[in-house]
């Protein structure tokens, strides 16, 4: 009996390991890929601190195709997070929630430049790259159509019902 328990245990034990190694191996080829922005207004070499491309239909779908190409490996399909990465569909939920116009669009600001920063330089902890820097292969169009594709998808809060 001991011998059989033993088995099981080893199984599961090895199961359980492949599984947490699942998410490492589905991570797949990072290697950023260039995005065709030529269709966009150029936005010259100045970085800007805000989405010019906000709404714009064709920066979004631009940005659709982009974040497919360089995005949804690691933070999912339509940016539906599977665990590897954050969901990007939560990025500025802070915002989304604020009842002040002007604290509303200070927030949106903020968290375009917490992305900007995020896509140019990547995210290292401790020597470890968990997201590659963009810049020098993606231009700043190819990154703010990102961004506006991901604002389409943007989830918004529960809204408490009435009393």
């Amino acid at each position: 009996m001991k011998t059989r328990t033993g088995r099981i245990a080893a199984q599961l034990l090895i199961a359980a390991s492949a599984l947490l190694c699942l998410p490492a191996l589905a991570h797949g080829d990072v290697t950023p890929q260039a995005v065709d922005t030529t269709t966009l207004k150029a936005l010259g070499e100045v970085w800007r601190e805000e989405n010019p491309y906000r709404g714009d239909k064709e920066a979004i779908r631009i940005g659709s195709s982009a974040y497919g190409q360089n995005c949804a490996r690691c933070h999912g399909l339509e940016a539906v997070s599977g665990g590897i990465a954050p969901d990007l569909r939560q990025l500025d939920r802070d915002c989304v929630s604020q009842k002040d116009e002007k604290k509303k669009q200070a927030c949106y600001k903020e968290n375009d430049a917490y992305y900007l920063t995020s896509i140019r330089h990547g995210k290292t902890r401790n020597g470890a790259v968990y997201m590659p820097p963009f810049e020098g292969i993606m231009n700043q169009e190819g990154m703010w159509s990102i961004k506006a594709y991901l604002e389409t998808l943007r989830v918004m809060p529960a809204v408490t019902a009435a009393k």
